[in-house]
């Protein structure tokens, strides 16, 4: 069921989208060469518990995954792109890094994801993460009063097809509210003027995600961690917006902190 939110309670999710992204922030600005992928989840865990607010993953079991997470942040390397469930593994030079994190704050979800090289970059890499970040822009900006779902769909289609990328459409953005994953599905590729009417108060995580030259996926052997299945990397950038008359407000920038 797709549900739309009053001002009101779209100000109550303004909470869970600065913690967030302030823990997205937090995290990248420590990640560094040799960081430990259980040690981002454990920092992620502790910033959790220091604000009271409960984890969307620990506990999350939907029928694509093999087990409850059990981990409170996906931390995808390199190929892997979506899901990636924590493990031990200290990070290395030029690896493409992806955080993805959900929370609930005073019974509010909010999620978001970032992509960022740590140490020495790949032209490559950077360029992909670049696209999936002007591909979120370009479905921000889509996301108003009086548009469809696949006007938002379009948009970010455009953006992968204009750098020769091909889409997957799997896994793609989300309606946000009281739970992680709600209606309406909001594909990575779409016709324009098809799909659910655009109104005020309706909340999405939008999350365009890419890999370098496929869209087909294979999941690791801890039946969560989605790679690419010709071993190129991937990238994702994700924020939670809400429509409203005024245009999209996005509930997880970052910019505030000086980041983007």
């Amino acid at each position: 069921m797709i549900e739309l939110r009053t001002p009101a309670e779209i100000e109550a999710m303004r909470p869970a989208g600065r913690f967030v992204a302030e823990v997205l922030a937090t995290l990248r600005d420590q990640t560094r060469v040799g960081t430990n992928l259980l040690d981002i989840d454990r920092r992620a865990h502790e910033m959790i518990r220091k604000v009271g607010a409960e984890s969307c993953y620990i506990d999350y079991h939907p029928s694509f995954g093999a087990s409850p997470f059990g981990k409170v942040i996906c931390t995808s390397i390199n190929d892997a792109v979506l899901h990636g469930l924590p493990f031990d593994y200290a990070i290395r030079d030029g690896d493409l890094v992806t955080l993805d994190f959900a929370v609930s704050v005073d019974g509010w979800v909010a999620d978001s994801a970032v992509s960022f090289v740590v140490g020495t970059p790949r032209d490559e890499d950077l360029a992909l993460i670049d696209t999936t970040e002007r591909a979120l822009d370009a479905a921000i900006g889509a996301a108003v009063v009086g548009n469809r779902i696949g006007d938002i769909s379009a948009a970010v289609a455009a953006v992968a097809h204009g750098e020769g990328l091909s889409i997957n459409t799997d896994f793609g953005g989300h309606g946000v509210g009281r739970e992680m994953h709600g209606d309406p599905h909001v594909p990575n590729d779409g016709k324009p003027g098809r799909g659910y009417p655009l109104r005020a108060g309706l909340v999405l995580a939008l999350e365009p995600w890419f890999l370098q030259s496929t869209d087909q996926l294979r999941t690791d052997a801890d039946g969560w961690t989605l790679r690419s299945a010709d071993g190129s990397r991937g990238a994702h950038s994700e924020h939670t917006i809400a429509i409203t008359e005024d245009g999209p407000v996005i509930l997880t920038d970052r910019s505030f902190l000086g980041v983007s």
